[in-house]
């Protein structure tokens, strides 16, 4: 896309949401009060709840054996790693003469 679209889309964008930000008087929103914002908040939390899709159970079998599996891959990581150091400080203490 050529830097002179860009410019002219981006201009377009910055125009869109300063009208976002004013009533339809060209009053900014913060002078409209909080009822007019909170009413406005939550239409746009209901558009864009709509566009929201849940997944098929097919979708969340498979991350479910996903995130179950790196679970268990993690907690061996972390295991085998505390048992490596655990038995580096256990000597260390050894080798210094520590009484155990």
């Amino acid at each position: 896309m050529p830097v002179a679209e860009k410019s002219a889309e981006k201009k377009r964008f910055m125009a869109k949401a300063a009208t976002a930000m004013t009533s339809e008087n060209g009053a900014p929103n913060r002078a409209l009060g909080a009822f007019t914002r909170s009413v406005d908040f939550l239409k746009d939390v209901r558009s864009e709840m709509r566009k929201v899709v849940a997944p098929s159970a097919k979708q969340v079998q498979s991350t479910t054996v996903v995130v179950i599996i790196s679970v268990f891959a993690f907690a061996g990581f972390f295991w085998g790693v505390d048992a490596v150091l655990g038995n580096a400080v256990k000597y260390l203490y050894h080798w210094l003469g520590a009484v155990q």
